[in-house]
C-alpha cells in the first residue's frame, strides 16, 4: 500500500492546502475512486498513524503523516520539473514523477536534485493533483 498510501496522503495535502480541510468525499473525487474504497484506506491510514478522523469527518495529519505528505508532494514537483526542463511534456512528466517518486531511492533523488542544481534548471509550476492515481 505504500504507493497507494504516499497518492492518499499527497491528495490530502492538496485538498488541505486548497480547501483548509479534508473530507473522504473529496479524496474520492480527486482520485476518481468510490467512497467505499477511500474509506478503507482511511482506515488503513488510521491505524497506521498517520492520519486522525474527527466526530464529523474531518481528516488531520499526524505530524508522521503531515511530513510523508510533503515529502511525496515536494518529490512530484521536483521530479515533474526536471523531466520538463528536459523537454518532456507537462502530462508526462507528471504521469512519470508520480511512478518515479515511489521508487526512487533518496540518494538517487538527491543526486538528480543536486544535478538539477548544477544546470539551473527552472521549477514548472503545474496542476499535478490531475496526474495522481490510485494504484
Amino acid at each position: 500500500m505504500r504507493n497507494s498510501r504516499e497518492d492518499y496522503l499527497e491528495m490530502m495535502l492538496n485538498l488541505k492546502r486548497e480547501n483548509g480541510f479534508i473530507r473522504s468525499v473529496d479524496i474520492a473525487s480527486g482520485l476518481g475512486i468510490t467512497r467505499a474504497s477511500v474509506s478503507y484506506s482511511v482506515k488503513k491510514l488510521r491505524e497506521s498513524g498517520l492520519i486522525t478522523m474527527s466526530g464529523d469527518g474531518m481528516i488531520e495529519f499526524t505530524p508522521e503523516g503531515q511530513e510523508i505528505a510533503e515529502r511525496t508532494m515536494y518529490r512530484h514537483e521536483m521530479l515533474t520539473s526536471i523531466l520538463m526542463s528536459m523537454g518532456v511534456s507537462e502530462d508526462t512528466a507528471c504521469d512519470d514523477a508520480c511512478a518515479m517518486e515511489h521508487i526512487l531511492s533518496e540518494e538517487s533523488f538527491d543526486a538528480l536534485m543536486r544535478f538539477a542544481n548544477t544546470q539551473s534548471l527552472p521549477v514548472h509550476h503545474h496542476d499535478f493533483k490531475k496526474h495522481i492515481h490510485h494504484e
